[in-house]
């Protein structure tokens, strides 16, 4: 058990940390005796521990007789044992280098670690503020937790915890799919029209020199271009349609479809602008159909918000619109263009939504949240978060990172080593046209699919991610005493994996089983 000595304003940060990071723990109370005691920001108590950890990057008494350290408010690293991390708030540093400190000895008899940042406040920046684009590869917050479990385990202390991997998997992989144009055919000598022209035929012939394309996607595109005008009188076929399409590629595999609920309206953006390029060029009502085929496919139907992340009404409205298209409840949003600000998630949860997978990166890929697990936003009681990750346009864009297919598989590896390794779930977006002409992304999207398929990845919708998660969220531990714990569960989902339960014994051993209702561990933890 991990007892929690940290300042009130904190109280939030913890609670999510130890969703993300799923052992038993409590908040101290003083005098009581602690296993594992976690100081963040607060004096050192006397009680007793057998392990004690200490993190803040300001001066503490303690510090009088460890060592010391000066307090800098310039953003930095953490670097110890071949980690890398980067620190947002206030660290105390060694005068000498320059660097975090991180101090280890014994104090009255007991071991100690003294950690240089506020865990909780590194914890809180993530999953608000976020990380910028330098540091979108690093998953922050696994590291933090990898690195605490990491501690315990190296004093010799025993842990048990629910690791974010669905039994049988061994982490999830979400597929998604903002719908944003719905076919060529909507766009009739617009912006939009005109640069599929530009870019299926000089851009494709530019690509081509640069090595992004093949001569054979150079014919393909110049073709689909003399198309156009055939397609736009009804007497060929929208190669920007590509629903049936991606049901194909994804073999049975289920993904989520996230569709704008109103032709010909921009939204407003932060700056209170209406950018006219935003607005789609569909009517929702014209893809019930369709929709609907995609539901009886296993796929489930989502809302690509305009207006909810700043008014909960509007958001209702959205929700309502696509609800009233298809059979399932609408439950989710995803932004278009991931517009967001700190009061959103409260509205989207006012409008009626159970999850959001806006956080995410318009032009790389990678971890703005610094973690692959769905979480809850401090400011919601029930709306969760699911990160998003992966995104084609950030891919191949050249105003983005403007990668080869090559380069891009290149860029998504990383991430799917990091879900390997650390579990959760690794969120792609591959847009509604991405599998036509003029991009012809799909060999990526596929390459992608069978890599993730190899890694034995559980694919599954947003909606049913962020379930498997907020069960996760719902087990509870107890230690009756006698150095046991038990863990209660929630009633299981016959469409859902099971939980896993991970214990370390002494010298780091590990037994791991499928948790269940009353599990107990049989040895001290």
């Amino acid at each position: 058990m991990i007892s929690i000595l940290a300042n009130d304003a904190d109280a939030p940060a913890v609670r999510e940390f130890f969703e993300l990071f799923k052992t038993p723990w409590q908040f101290h109370t003083a005098g009581d005796p602690a296993e594992i005691l976690l100081c963040a920001g607060r004096e050192v108590p006397a009680d007793e521990a057998a392990l004690l950890l200490v993190f803040g990057g300001e001066a503490l008494p303690f510090d009088a007789g460890t060592g010391g350290g000066e307090s800098t408010v310039t953003p930095g690293r953490f670097e110890l044992d071949g980690l890398t991390l980067p620190i947002y708030g206030r660290r105390l540093v060694d005068p000498a280098s320059g660097k975090t400190i991180c101090r280890r000895g014994r104090m009255h008899g007991r071991p100690f670690v003294r950690v240089g940042f506020d865990l909780f406040g590194e914890i809180r920046h993530l999953l608000t503020a976020g990380q910028p684009v330098a540091h979108a590869a690093v998953p922050t917050l696994e590291h933090h937790a990898a690195w605490l479990r990491g501690l315990i385990l190296d004093h010799g202390l025993p842990l048990v915890e629910i690791p974010p991997r669905p039994a049988g998997h061994e982490f999830i992989a979400c597929l998604t799919h903002d719908v944003d144009h719905a076919g060529i055919r909507n766009h009739k000598f617009d912006h939009t029209m005109f640069g599929f022209l530009y870019r299926a035929t000089a851009g494709s012939l530019l690509d081509v020199c640069a090595g992004k394309r093949s001569v054979g996607q150079l014919g393909r595109n110049l073709l689909a271009a003399l198309r156009l005008p055939l397609v736009h009188l009804g007497l060929a076929r929208d190669f920007w349609f590509q629903f049936d399409q991606y049901t194909a590629l994804e073999a049975g595999r289920p993904s989520t479809y996230y569709v704008i609920p109103k032709k010909g309206e921009a939204g407003v953006d932060a700056q209170g602008r209406r950018p006219a390029l935003r607005a789609a060029s569909y009517d929702a009502a014209d893809l019930r159909e369709m929709l609907q085929r995609l539901e009886r496919a296993g796929k489930e139907v989502g809302v690509h918000g305009l207006e909810a992340w700043r008014d909960s009404a509007a958001g209702s409205d959205e929700r309502c619109r696509i609800g009233g298209l298809v059979a399932q409840a609408v439950t989710g949003i995803r932004m278009h263009w991931l517009y967001f600000d700190d009061a959103a998630p409260g509205k989207l949860e006012a409008a009626g939504f159970l999850y959001d997978s806006t956080v995410g990166y318009n032009e790389t890929v990678g971890y703005r949240a610094g973690t692959g697990q769905v979480f809850k936003p401090f400011t919601t009681r029930q709306l969760l978060e699911l990160p998003l990750h992966i995104m084609d346009t950030a891919l191949f864009y050249p105003s983005r990172l403007g990668l080869s297919p090559r380069q891009a598989q290149a860029a998504v590896q990383p991430l799917i080593e990091n879900a390997r390794r650390f579990g959760g779930v690794l969120t792609i977006n591959w847009h509604d046209r991405s599998l036509a002409p003029e991009r012809l992304w799909g060999d990526g999207y596929a390459e992608l699919l069978g890599r993730l398929q190899q890694e034995d990845a559980w694919f599954a919708t947003a909606a049913q991610t962020v379930a498997w998660f907020r069960r996760r969220r719902a087990a509870t531990f107890t230690v009756p005493g006698a150095g046991r714990v038990r863990i209660s569960l929630p009633a299981g989902a016959d469409d859902l994996p099971a939980l896993r339960v991970r214990v370390y014994g002494p010298g780091g051993a590990v037994a791991e089983e499928l948790a269940r209702d009353g599990w107990e561990t049989g040895r001290e933890a």
